[in-house]
């Protein structure tokens, strides 16, 4: 009876190397490339933008090696938590873990409100509240499914994304080449007006941030590991395949919008549907229903953002429960393996998050979006220092580099680094506000919230549990590849 009560609370591992591949894919593309991108050429210029997008998405590549040399040998849902919790410290696991699960409820309620804006473009004049309805359905009925139903659905939407990403770069290629008529400036727009790095350090340092953003969510491989095939194999696949695919797709859609597009052009600064960067060089093409196209593009990205967050958000709650940091009741999962208590409480609180933005001025809504706008960041400081204690307790416990199944590339360097250059994003986060003559205080704290409310988590819990350091030579390492 205990075993079979054992084996209630545990998770299915369903998701093989194709869902993996395009879950990490589909996490990276989303609005930021549709629409954020041409905001960050229109700012930093094309050179600042293309190196803010090469040296993040490499900073990414590095905390994905991390982060797959972690899950492929210690394979978990809860994923960072349990690395940090175990090399680093109890209480910084405990706070990232929640930090991630608030993170992503509250997303799935800002992805509801931005699907109901989208489909305004199509019906006019509609209630938000009946597509909301519709969206939190879709994304509830496809997490309650199977973590396979998950999978799958995420297979498709990145698909989409993917598929129109490959068609742009084929047709801008083409324009630019002169095989498809245009009228192409060339290397021209990248030398007027202050040259390719216009706008200075203060303009790159945006760009940055534009960036990091953009590849958001791309640890979600990372709590997928725990339902995972056989991870030891299907993880580093994944992980090397996606690196290439995510910054072929960023660098190259971002050069070849710089040589059709002037930065120059105030339509690039807008986040309007109708004159993303993408829709405008379509336009070029002829294609009337342009606008029409990229909407529905962008809608996929919103749903995709939105059922991934779900999924993590329900996976991470479900592990703080097994951890027994929340009621018991949260980690019991149903015959397809799923947490459902769990997904109805994340559905629960991104629903009233969401009924916030409704009612009232939205002031709620506004403070929790902010709450959670640095929380991937944070995840991702979480990943970085796990990694380098990882690696260091792995060495100083005499075990041989060979046996893992997937060994990350650069280390000590390539963490320090990632870390680093978090920390710079997330210093940089609101730098606008100090370049003004006076400065407004309440605009710099307002997008700070996650840092305290993240710091609060991991000291009182520290307090509390009187945690230490965690001892390398003694870390644990006992995820065996088949546990949960």
């Amino acid at each position: 009876m205990d075993r079979q009560v054992k084996n209630a609370n545990k998770l299915h591992r369903e998701l093989s190397a194709r869902l993996l591949s395009m879950i990490a894919i589909g996490g990276a593309i989303g609005t930021g490339i549709f629409l954020a991108s041409g905001n960050a050429i229109h700012m930093a210029g094309p050179g600042g933008t293309m190196l803010a997008y090469i040296i993040t998405g490499t900073m990414v590549y590095f905390l994905m090696t991390s982060l797959g040399e972690m899950a492929a040998f210690m394979p978990t849902t809860g994923s960072f938590y349990v690395y940090a919790s175990q090399f680093v410290d109890p209480a910084l696991g405990y706070a990232l873990g929640w930090n991630y699960w608030y993170n992503w409820a509250i997303t799935v309620a800002s992805e509801i409100s931005a699907a109901a804006l989208v489909m305004d473009f199509w019906f006019p004049h509609s209630s938000p509240l009946i597509w909301s309805i519709l969206f939190l359905s879709i994304f509830v009925s496809l997490n309650a499914l199977s973590a396979r139903g998950f999978g799958e659905a995420e297979y498709w939407f990145s698909l989409i994304k993917v598929t129109v990403i490959i068609i742009f770069i084929i047709t801008g290629t083409a324009m630019v080449l002169g095989i498809i008529h245009f009228n192409s400036a060339g290397l021209h727009n990248w030398t007027i007006h202050g040259g390719p790095f216009h706008g200075g350090w203060t303009a790159l340092l945006g760009a940055f941030i534009v960036a990091g953003f953009s590849f958001q969510g791309t640890e979600l491989i990372g709590i997928a590991s725990g339902e995972s095939e056989t991870p030891r194999e299907t993880i580093p696949k994944a992980i090397n395949q996606v690196f290439w695919r995510i910054l072929l797709f960023f660098v190259l859609s971002i050069f070849i919008i710089s040589l059709l597009i002037p930065y120059t052009d105030p339509m690039l600064a807008s986040t309007d549907i109708q004159v993303s960067p993408f829709t405008l060089v379509f336009k070029q093409l002829g294609i009337t229903f342009a606008a029409s196209l990229m909407n529905a593009v962008i809608l996929t990205a919103i749903l995709s953002a939105g059922n991934s967050g779900m999924y993590a958000a329900t996976r991470m709650l479900w592990y703080l429960a097994k951890e027994g940091h929340v009621p018991a009741i949260f980690k019991k999962v149903n015959r397809f393996g799923v947490p459902l208590y769990a997904l109805l409480a994340t559905t629960l609180v991104a629903m009233l998050t969401f009924l916030s933005s409704r009612f009232g001025n939205g002031t709620v809504y506004f403070w929790l979006l902010n709450a959670s706008s640095l929380s991937g960041f944070i995840a991702w400081l979480g990943i970085a220092i796990s990694h380098y204690r990882f690696r260091k307790a792995y060495v100083k416990q005499g075990r041989d580099l060979k046996q893992l199944p997937y060994v990350a590339k650069g280390y000590p360097y390539a963490p320090l680094t990632a870390f680093g250059l978090c920390l710079v994003i997330i210093a940089g986060q609101n730098y606008q506000a100090f370049l003004e003559h006076h400065i407004n205080w309440y605009s710099v704290i307002i997008p700070y919230l996650g840092v305290p409310i993240f710091l609060a988590l991991w000291l009182g819990y520290k307090w509390i549990k009187k945690t230490t350091l965690v001892d390398l030579e003694k870390a644990s390492f006992k995820y065996a590849p088949t546990s949960q």
